[in-house]
């Protein structure tokens, strides 16, 4: 079985800053692992790439088995690709004069034909399976409201919900509890377990904040200056280690989580 998600030797430069130095890693399928690190580390870089949202200087990327780029070349069968991967923004990438409804809705475009994509409709039964993933993630009395009355907490969880839809298999969360407050860091978290457990989505989630990687998530990557500096248990994130691999920097991955 191929890896969800495998790079290897990826490069990424902006001017003279190296934001990605000869990453290389790989994901089984089924994993939950944390992507942490200080900012300006690479995370959000990265996991960008992978979908070929951005195109690398050099190195390859595959999700799935398939090839998603090659040194800078975005795959052209990518959207077709992208279908399998969810993506959560930490600004949630709602639209927010549309219902929570029709956002959730929006992740089954992919599958639909050109004249339905234009005009944004939607069956009974595409409705209805929306709905039940509104349900799921605990908004479902939130469905006909439109996005931008909801809490940063429900549009992440709306968010959740168009992965569910998408039918996504790999999801990618860059920051997705950056901006949210303890508790609805920890239902974000759970609902991202909960997709890894009960639907088999490959998780790989950016996080500042390693006690939730600890929790949460039982293998970390950590990045520092578009390097990795630490892939394992989450389990070994000591103090002493992350002092070790972040120097003064290691205090941003201790921000309030309690």
């Amino acid at each position: 079985m191929p890896d969800a998600v495998e790079v290897r030797n990826l490069i990424k430069t902006f001017g003279s800053h190296t934001a990605l130095d000869d990453v290389s890693l790989s994901i089984a399928p089924g994993e939950m692992v944390a992507l942490i690190g200080a900012s300006g580390s690479g995370k959000s870089t990265l996991l960008r790439h992978i979908p070929g949202f951005v195109a690398a200087d050099r190195g390859v990327v595959s999700v799935l088995g398939r090839t998603t780029q090659t040194d800078g070349r975005i795959s052209r069968s990518i959207r077709g690709q992208r279908s399998e991967i969810g993506f959560v923004f930490q600004q949630f990438n709602l639209v927010g004069r549309l219902s929570v409804m029709t956002n959730v809705l929006t992740g089954l475009l992919h599958r639909s034909p050109g004249w339905r994509r234009a005009l944004a409709r939607f069956s009974h039964a595409e409705r209805l399976q929306a709905m039940q993933a509104l349900e799921s993630v605990g908004i479902g009395g939130s469905a006909f409201q439109r996005a931008s009355t909801l809490s940063g907490g429900q549009q992440q969880r709306a968010a959740l919900a168009r992965c569910l839809v998408q039918g996504a298999r790999v999801v990618l969360a860059d920051e997705p509890i950056a901006s949210l407050d303890p508790e609805s860091s920890r239902n974000v978290m759970e609902l991202l377990a909960s997709m890894n457990r009960d639907h088999g989505c490959t998780v790989l989630v950016s996080l500042h904040q390693v006690e939730f990687a600890m929790r949460y998530c039982p293998r970390t990557i950590a990045l520092r200056a578009g390097r990795i500096v630490h892939d394992g248990p989450s389990s070994a994130l000591t103090p002493a280690l992350l002092g070790d691999l972040y120097g003064s920097q290691a205090h941003e991955l201790f921000a309030a989580a309690a």
